[in-house]
């Protein structure tokens, strides 16, 4: 049987990036099956050498073409006479592929277009309409999402796929040796002090991000229960240039004793599930969030979160039954928007209501918490879980293929249109 070739447009896959993991997880799914090729378009990267990559194992099955940005509509003609893709998939904003559905007529009268796609909040962007419409599959990664691109264009096909994580990583730490580990590493963050909450934060240092309020309103939640009673770890860049200079924050309050701790370094998944496992809560604050994978990995891990009640956070926290932590609704909104986005909404949380939500999470016992982070765990393996992921994109991509065709077998789709005058 031949092999069905997907080319894939997203951040490099090999990278640590969100984008970058998922597009990994799925295209390592699809060549688990033996029926498929990959070439990507590796974004969103410096490279220092443009050659073409064969990425081992995978025999030639999976080629990487290093590019800057997301690629370009010269590209993207060439690569298509020149390996002759079944489908086209991307996934990231939308704001960064507007040159590729430009070209949307060229490409769809060759092959179909996938589309997995994020939008953190209603109202619908009915801007986003045109976008939709050039597109066969609009695969959504958050209910929220799937809402929007059902109200902004019913009349194309679109489905439901989250993202995942890779549970034999993200987990539970077991084995005398793991939680040996962990317990060292939770000693020298609380020096010894058993009874001392840590929190984690693991997100880009931008100003969506909430990075200097979070320092802030740690400050004030520790003048309540005392400087030494919890520690906030930061695993971020504290000098991104989206965002704040953290170490000036953290200076200027005075919180360089052990109060926040900086993570800077990139670590490994496996290091990273480490850092979870040493927490006692994962937060995320952020004013406008399409998914929040750092969130959904730390319930693999078995530890609570703390969040904003916006985008794909929310069926995170809970599954409208029961919590996995704490979810905090937004106190007020505020439209923001530019050129390319006329309009988002982003939801900004009251600072005392935080506070207060960190101070309840500190008064629950050592069972409570733990009960919370089993039933995280449970969430995660019933709604995200890693297997229905892969098996997931295998169907859609497999039934994309059968019904519309490609090169010589395309169908359903025309570059025109006739309407009545």
């Amino acid at each position: 049987m031949k092999k069905k070739k997907i080319l894939t447009l997203s951040d490099h896959p090999l990278s640590p990036s969100g984008v970058g993991t998922q597009t990994k997880y799925m295209i390592e799914a699809l060549l688990k099956t033996g029926n498929y090729q990959v070439v990507c378009l590796g974004g969103a990267v410096k490279h220092h050498d443009y050659t073409p990559v064969n990425v081992s194992p995978y025999e030639g099955d999976w080629v990487i073409y290093p590019v800057d940005g997301y690629g370009t509509a010269e590209m993207i003609r060439s690569i298509l006479q020149k390996e002759k893709p079944d489908v086209l998939w991307f996934m990231t904003d939308p704001r960064f592929y507007g040159w590729l559905w430009e070209i949307e007529n060229e490409i769809r009268a060759q092959v179909p277009i996938v589309y997995y796609h994020v939008w953190d909040n209603f109202p619908a962007p009915r801007f986003n309409a045109r976008f939709y419409d050039s597109t066969d599959e609009v695969v959504c990664i958050s209910k929220v999402t799937h809402e929007i691109v059902k109200e902004v264009s019913p009349t194309v096909s679109s489905c439901y796929l989250p993202h995942a994580v890779d549970q034999k990583i993200f987990k539970k730490a077991t084995g005398k040796e793991l939680k040996q580990m962990v317990s060292e590493t939770r000693d020298k963050i609380t020096r010894g002090q058993q009874d001392k909450k840590v929190f984690f934060w693991n997100n880009r240092n931008a100003r969506r991000k909430q990075s200097g309020t979070l320092i802030w309103w740690f400050k004030d939640f520790l003048d309540r229960v005392g400087h030494d009673s919890a520690t906030l770890i930061m695993h971020t860049d504290p000098r991104d240039q989206h965002g704040q200079d953290l170490e000036a924050i953290i200076h200027e309050l005075g919180l360089h004793h052990g109060q926040v701790k900086l993570s800077r370094d990139k670590v490994s998944p496996k290091a990273l599930a480490h850092l979870y496992n040493l927490a006692d809560c994962t937060i995320n604050i952020s004013d406008a969030e399409g998914f929040g994978l750092a969130t959904l990995e730390s319930l693999a891990c078995e530890t609570p979160i703390i969040v904003t009640m916006t985008g794909g956070l929310q069926e995170q926290v809970t599954d409208g039954e029961n919590w996995f932590g704490y979810g905090i609704e937004p106190s007020s909104q505020s439209v923001i928007g530019s050129q390319q986005i006329p309009w988002i909404f982003e939801d900004r949380i009251n600072g005392k209501e935080f506070v207060d939500t960190l101070e309840k999470f500190y008064n629950l016992s050592a069972d409570e918490r733990a009960e919370l982070g089993k039933a995280g765990r449970a969430h995660v393996e019933s709604n995200y879980s890693f297997e229905k992921y892969q098996t997931g994109w295998d169907e859609l991509l497999t039934k994309v293929h059968e019904t519309h065709g490609s090169w010589d077998t395309r169908k359903g789709y025309n570059s025109w249109r006739a309407e009545e005058l």
